[in-house]
């Protein structure tokens, strides 16, 4: 975790309606990061859980656990996918997959003051994203990954063309790690994003 924050905090600074974007992600995952407070209470101050319940029955009292550690440690909290949940738990914003980029506008909308970053897992999907209104597309994998769902990775020069691509700020996800988050610096992202790396 110390590795990757040092990484993050040498991007550029992006501004979202005033206030500085988040450039550490830390995304939960039920079966990768069974213990999210755990990893929620030792981030570093400004970065971001973006918490995925995946229709958990305990996903209301976990996001409430996971509200009163990020408000306590200055952390921002977005739901994955469930903006009901994301009211419930009086999280920051949402992030949306890929295949929910239709919901973006209505979303902003109803929500103004909500960060909303949606998922891309190409060019066209970055593009389209950005059209949609997301405040930032968080684009992966970038390296081979262990989640189950990764496609091929794109590889720094794809992140960088996807990076050229749109006006939107950018994370990279997927295989980001200690030893391959230093070769993104270069790629204009604003932020990067891990699963299992900010668990160890």
């Amino acid at each position: 975790m110390e590795a990757l924050s040092r990484t993050a905090a040498r991007l550029r600074p992006w501004l979202v309606r005033g206030k500085p974007l988040p450039n550490l992600l830390f995304f939960t995952d039920p079966e990768r990061t069974p213990d999210p407070e755990r990893v929620a209470e030792r981030l570093p101050a400004g970065a971001a859980v973006v918490f995925r319940a995946f229709g958990a029955p305990d996903a209301a009292a976990r996001g409430r656990r996971l509200r009163e550690i990020t408000r306590r440690r200055g952390l921002t909290l977005l739901v994955g996918a469930d903006a009901t949940l994301a009211l419930e738990v009086e999280a920051d914003g949402l992030h949306l997959p890929e295949r929910l980029a239709a919901q973006a506008l209505g979303l902003r909308a109803a929500h103004p003051d909500w960060l909303i970053t949606l998922a891309a897992h190409d060019k066209g999907a970055a593009v389209v994203g950005a059209a949609a209104g997301a405040d930032a597309l968080v684009v992966s994998p970038i390296f081979p990954s262990r989640s189950p769902s990764a496609g091929a990775p794109l590889g720094v020069g794809g992140l960088g063309r996807i990076v050229e691509a749109v006006k939107t700020p950018v994370y990279a996800l997927g295989g980001v790690r200690a030893d391959t988050a230093p070769l993104l610096l270069d790629t204009g992202i604003v932020g990067i994003a891990a699963v299992e790396a900010l668990n160890a």
